[in-house]
């Protein structure tokens, strides 16, 4: 898996430049999570998408134990100075 990981930083950096660059505020991450749907379909995982509205479920292989791994995508309100 670290190997898979490392193939792909370069990658992962975009991705969290890209997102970084367009925020989406909570319930609105529409271009977020289909980013997210995308590069998990890439990668060969099985996806669900619109979960509460906005989110993205991935899963990776079969059987258990099963690890559950949670993470924010909604940008936070800045107010300008």
């Amino acid at each position: 898996m670290l190997d898979k990981a490392k193939a792909i930083q370069s990658d992962m950096v975009a991705w969290r430049r890209d997102f970084h660059m367009h925020p989406e505020l909570g319930f609105n991450e529409t271009r977020t999570a289909a980013k997210v749907a995308e590069v998990l379909n890439s990668l060969g995982w099985r996806v669900r998408t619109g979960v509460g509205k906005t989110g993205v479920v991935g899963e990776l292989g079969s059987g258990g134990p099963v690890i559950g791994i949670r993470a924010d995508m909604d940008a936070l309100p800045i107010q300008g100075a």
